[in-house]
């Protein structure tokens, strides 16, 4: 009884190869969000271009943001009259909404344009009445880098300390403290659970 050899050349040949995971081509749609949201981050004037179309509220209400450094990060709400109450102080409600305004630009430009930030949970403290402009400061956050390098979604807490500015330069008063949770997808994600719920 005679055996065939087989070359181990065609064997491996016809071996089915390994499937290799490609990833979904970004749309035409998905390329301009991303540059439009990339866009929103560069600086005031094109942040207020932005929220003037998407985020009309925080274009009336004129807050700007400023990063002091690769790690520091506040935003700025000018004392003008739609954010006065009647007794001439900043109103709660300006205060209250502004926050996620400051805490989502902070985690938007931190994460990068691939991500959608979604508010989840806040608490603010009011400690006093605010009679100047209004300071954000970002002073804790989680191990936001991790996060964003683990990839996947994930929540992130963020606390903030509002100060009034005052008008002697380089003096702060404390007027509220907010807690702040988002939760943050990566678009990919959201794209990918698109697609299977359409095939």
């Amino acid at each position: 009884m005679t055996t065939a050899k087989v070359d181990p050349r065609l064997s491996e040949a016809a071996r089915p190869s390994a499937p290799t995971e490609v990833r979904p081509r970004r749309t035409l749609f998905q390329k301009f969000e991303a540059f439009v949201s990339r866009l929103s981050t560069r600086n005031n004037f094109w942040h207020k271009v932005c929220s003037l179309i998407w985020l009309p509220y925080a274009f009336r209400s004129g807050i700007t943001m400023k990063r002091l450094d690769s790690t520091r990060f506040t935003a700025v709400l000018p004392f003008k009259r739609i954010n006065r109450n009647w007794y001439n102080a900043m109103a709660g409600a300006a205060l209250l909404g502004n926050s996620e305004v400051a805490a989502g630009m902070y985690l938007f430009s931190a994460c990068g344009s691939e991500y959608i930030v979604v508010c989840k949970e806040m608490n603010y403290r009011f400690l006093r009445p605010c009679l100047g402009p209004a300071v954000y400061h970002v002073v804790n956050t989680e191990n936001l880098q991790e996060k964003v390098a683990a990839g996947g979604e994930f929540n992130i807490m963020l606390e903030m300390e509002i100060r009034q500015q005052l008008k002697k330069r380089g003096k702060e008063l404390r007027v509220g403290k907010c807690e702040i949770t988002f939760h943050c997808t990566p678009k990919t994600m959201l794209a990918e659970k698109q697609n299977r719920k359409s095939a």
